[in-house]
């Protein structure tokens, strides 16, 4: 994902996120976290770990996530 696509947030009904703090906030998130993998990836190459490898773990953390706020209906 380029760091500078813009994304439309929608929520879990399909209605589009249209606050513009709220999309100032997932942008600046978003930005923070790609920042943060950015430089754990380098880390990870310099120390000799295979790139490959790290994606994996990296895909496999995000999928981990738990969200702590059950759907409401």
């Amino acid at each position: 994902m380029p760091h500078d696509k813009q994304i439309i947030w929608r929520s879990p009904k399909g209605e589009i996120i249209a606050c513009v703090e709220k999309n100032k906030v997932l942008r600046e998130n978003l930005e923070e976290i790609r920042q943060i993998c950015q430089d754990a990836l380098e880390d990870a190459v310099l120390m000799g770990c295979d790139e490959r490898q790290f994606r994996v773990v990296l895909s496999e953390l995000v999928g981990e996530l738990v969200n702590p706020y059950p759907p409401q209906e």
